[in-house]
């Protein structure tokens, strides 16, 4: 049942939830194509298209619609003035290394958006630091798999659960990270 779910509907889910969050779905999706159900060459593709695909719609909501969002959403203001400021110091360390910094993945290609930064700079820099990133957390998850796969002698007895678990810590990390950032953001695009 679950390898039948995988191999249907592992890379669209891959691509929709590293649109919408990130690492986690990628950790899995590595875990998933060590215990040989996804390839590990797609897995990290679909990392890929999925974060640039949602970070370049943040850019150009930021550039097209950025001040009248934060005229309706005053407090997305202090975060994205932040960005701004950094912005002006690090362009392209900023563009680099965002997406590894817990909590600027939305709030930072929309900020960005917002700048004189070039279209085609910044999409190219995002395009770099999205392939490090989907390589590195993609190879990091199937070392997670390597290592549940060590220390359960017969996986295939235990992997609905061992999964099952793995989505369940996953859900509830995920969880306490969106009210964090609700909390702390305003309800703003961080």
């Amino acid at each position: 049942m679950l390898e039948t779910w995988l191999t249907a509907y592992g890379y669209p889910a891959l691509l929709v939830g590293t649109f919408l969050e990130g690492e986690t779905i990628l950790v899995l999706g590595g875990v998933a194509a060590h215990l040989g159900y996804l390839s590990l060459h797609w897995v990290i593709a679909c990392g890929f298209v999925g974060t640039v695909t949602s970070d370049q719609l943040y850019f150009f909501l930021g550039r097209r619609h950025g001040k009248t969002l934060l005229a309706r959403r005053p407090a997305w203001q202090t975060g994205t003035e932040r960005i701004l400021r950094r912005l002006e110091r690090h362009q392209n360390l900023l563009i680099l290394s965002f997406r590894f910094l817990y909590g600027l993945r939305t709030v930072t290609p929309f900020a960005i958006g917002m700048s004189d930064i070039s279209w085609l700079r910044y999409t190219l820099l995002n395009a770099i630091s999205a392939a490090i990133w989907a390589t590195a957390v993609g190879l990091a998850g199937s070392s997670f798999g390597y290592a549940v796969t060590a220390v359960i002698d017969d996986i295939q007895r235990y992997e609905l659960g061992v999964f099952g678990s793995i989505i369940a810590v996953a859900s509830v990390l995920w969880l306490v990270h969106l009210r964090y950032r609700r909390r702390h953001s305003g309800d703003g695009p961080a």
